[in-house]
């Protein structure tokens, strides 16, 4: 009685200093990787249903203006778990993890800033920044997590059908044949029970490959969607994972698409389910994402399926197609049911957010900006942002861009010291990002290359 008590008092006045340190909330942090902005039917995916991921939506919050930390998965999820934007954060684009991926072991990362709150920590997926087996170089277990069940590397994630999984920092060979992915799902839903036993909280971090470039789902799935899209089944999906590794071709990547949507959304059911058996619902906090937007890779078809929606670009553009994120977060009893939320945020925001929701100092490294106000209900204590600030030097032309409220710069063919061609966009009249009108406001695009060259720092 004296914790369901402790609760309804802290909905009602707001959090402002992180939440009552007796009754700290688990969390559940799900990044799908490449999931477009329109691939969910609660922003407007029309031609499958996500019926429980849309539970998310319907239980709690959706936000219409987040975005992922950077245009491809590597930088993204180091922005996530640095809190630093792009301009700030070490890794610019995907290449050689254990190189230009791996994170600063002196930083605070999120699983660090969970463990230091006294949470049990688990991730379960794909890693993305640096290998996960190499002794004495960072990895999940050196950063905070106490398990870690996923791939190898990034470029093994390719597929999912891998030689092997790593659990725990060692390598375990797998079967011919065996979807990597449900193993990966069962760890963390095993995580979840043996932790919801104890009266510890936890950080449950789980970034699903689903929907990567190979279009590899469970073939029942699969064989459902190819009878409903028979007309694509002479196309053939390719894609190519480690030099040991199996990257089987898909008949019908299109039908392999809406599959693996099904599964993962399938999953994200059993998932609520499991927390409502364990009865830790209400004392849970999940969040769902995307590390970018949607690509065009292994045969998927984002024109098809209007991954997109309303946005211009794909993945590796920094046109709101290929950043802007679906996010979603419940929290029974503390976000409002069915609630929706303008307010402007990012990856690099997530650290910040879970600092102040666990009572920790937020960590010195970060940009980011708490949006725990606004998940509480408390928008009049909701800290806005002076601008957002992306780069992406991999792109063909060294893209760059900055968003200041409505208004949205893109820079083409940028170098350092300069800028290229800059296009602006008003987003509250032009989401799709079709009419340039830098030419109309010049104070504007002035003040927006300023912030550019204020936001980018160089790396070795």
């Amino acid at each position: 009685m004296l914790r369901s008590f402790a609760y309804i008092v802290f909905y009602a006045v707001g959090i402002s200093v992180g939440y009552a340190a007796d009754n700290k909330p688990n969390v559940v942090l799900l990044v799908a990787d490449d999931l477009g902005y329109g691939d969910l039917s609660c922003y407007g995916q029309k031609k499958l249903e996500t019926p429980n991921i849309d539970r998310l939506a319907a239980d709690g919050m959706r936000f219409r203006d987040f975005y992922s930390g950077n245009t491809v998965c590597s930088p993204s999820r180091a922005c996530l778990m640095t809190g630093q934007h792009p301009g700030r954060v070490h890794c610019r684009g995907n290449g050689d993890e254990s190189v230009i991926a791996a994170l600063d072991p002196s930083m605070i990362t999120l699983p660090r800033m969970f463990k230091n709150a006294g949470y049990a920590t688990g991730a379960f997926g794909k890693w993305g920044l640096g290998v996960t087996t190499e002794p004495g170089r960072p990895n999940p277990l050196t950063h905070g997590f106490d398990h870690f069940s996923g791939w190898k590397s990034q470029r093994i994630a390719h597929t999912y059908y891998p030689t092997s999984i790593v659990r725990d920092g060692k390598e375990h060979k797998l079967d011919p044949g065996t979807y990597v992915h449900d193993l990966i799902m069962k760890d963390a839903l095993s995580f979840i029970h043996h932790e919801a036993e104890s009266s510890t909280p936890f950080f449950c971090y789980i970034p699903t490959a689903i929907p990567h470039a190979a279009m590899h789902a469970p073939k029942n799935l699969h064989e459902k969607w190819r009878k409903k899209l028979p007309e694509f089944d002479k196309k053939i999906g390719k894609y190519s994972a480690g030099a040991d590794d199996t990257c089987p071709d898909v008949k019908n990547p299109i039908a392999g698409f809406a599959a693996m949507i099904e599964h993962l959304d399938n999953q994200v059911g059993e998932l609520l389910d499991v927390l409502r058996q364990e009865n830790i619902e209400n004392n849970t906090l999940v969040l769902f994402c995307s590390d970018n937007g949607a690509h065009r890779e292994g045969g998927h078809s984002p024109e098809f399926w209007n991954s997109t929606g309303p946005l211009k670009g794909i993945k590796r553009d920094l046109y709101e197609g290929g950043i802007r994120s679906p996010l979603l977060a419940r929290w029974i009893g503390t976000v409002g049911p069915g609630s929706t939320s303008n307010h402007i945020s990012a990856f690099w925001d997530i650290l910040p957010t879970m600092a102040e929701l666990t009572g920790q100092p937020i960590p010195a490294q970060s940009n980011g900006v708490s949006f725990l106000p606004t998940l509480v209900g408390k928008k009049s204590d909701q800290k806005e942002h002076e601008y957002l600030y992306w780069e992406h030097p991999q792109a063909a032309k060294r893209d760059q861009a900055i968003r200041v409220g409505p208004w949205k710069g893109i820079v083409r063919n940028w170098k350092k010291g300069s800028t290229g061609a800059f296009e602006l966009y008003n987003l509250k009249d032009d989401v799709s990002e079709q009419h340039d009108v830098a030419s109309q406001h010049p104070e504007i695009v002035e003040d927006m290359q300023r912030l550019m060259v204020e936001a980018h720092h160089d790396i070795p």
